[in-house]
């Protein structure tokens, strides 16, 4: 009799701690919440990039388009030699699914050309960043590095190049351009760089894009200009070096001519990533 007595009150004590232990887990809030760090299974992962592979960067400039920024190329009268120049020359990586390149130089009676496009495509490792907000960062940290100057009222970031602008606007400017007209303006010297062709911020190009234009001395009297075009379509940064050195001492390359050059290749890549 009493064992039986005992052993229903044991089980009476097991179902009250039982009852204990389940009631104070359900009045738990934070049970179930994730740990401090940890994504939770509710939060969707940032959107991937619009891009998962890259073009062939050599094969991505047209035969038109190089024989429009490099003239030397139609000099060649070598069949041979000028397919291979139009050929390009890779850029070395380690992960072409990532980064390509290829660059081109020919030189011609007048001048040497110089050009070279460099294609990246971004991909963030944070479930919390999307590739194209990684790639924001990554062109943002490149623009300000170019150290634009600040655009004049008179000049706008989609202008054309055409000369439209008023020099006299930019406090950059020096006062000898601040009396000349719009197409004298386009012609005028480095020293003399109108609004419209001042290193900018461009639309028109992906999301965003910026240009820059820099007249260097390589010896005590020749100089060289390189135009960079820097544009940005989703999570693909697409980088244009355009560089030109004239074969006389005292030449100038043309700031207008190569910007043009520059940003309708930098066009035609856009619409070959968009179609």
């Amino acid at each position: 009799m009493q064992r039986k007595a005992y052993v229903p009150g044991i089980a009476a004590l097991l179902a009250a701690l039982l009852a204990g232990c389940t009631g104070g887990s359900a009045n738990n809030g934070t049970a179930a919440d994730p740990k401090p760090g940890d994504v939770s299974t509710n939060t969707p992962a940032a959107q991937p990039g619009k891009y998962r592979t890259l073009p062939e960067a050599c094969a991505a400039v047209s035969h038109d388009s190089l024989d429009s920024l490099l003239p030397g190329i139609k000099q060649i009268t070598d069949q041979d030699q000028r397919d291979k120049v139009y050929e390009g020359q890779a850029t070395l990586t380690y992960d072409t699914d990532r980064r390509v390149g290829c660059g081109w130089k020919v030189d011609s009676t007048d001048a040497t050309d110089h050009l070279n496009v460099d294609f990246e495509r971004v991909v963030s490792y944070d479930n919390a960043v999307s590739d194209d907000s990684r790639a924001q960062d990554i062109y943002a940290t490149e623009e300000t590095a170019a150290n634009l100057p600040e655009p004049s009222a008179s000049a706008t970031p989609s202008d054309t190049g055409s000369a439209t602008a008023t020099p006299s606007a930019t406090p950059s400017t020096p006062a000898s351009s601040a009396t000349s007209s719009a197409s004298a303006s386009a012609s005028a010297g480095a020293s003399d760089t109108p609004a419209d062709l001042q290193p900018r911020k461009l639309s028109g190009l992906g999301e965003e894009a910026f240009l820059n234009d820099k007249l260097n001395s390589t010896s005590s009297t020749a100089q060289q200009r390189t135009v960079t075009v820097v544009f940005r379509t989703s999570n693909v940064i697409v980088r244009i070096e355009y560089a030109e050195q004239p074969t006389a001492s005292t030449g100038t390359p043309d700031s207008k001519e190569m910007q043009d050059k520059a940003r309708n290749l930098a066009q035609k890549l856009v619409d070959r990533f968009n179609g």
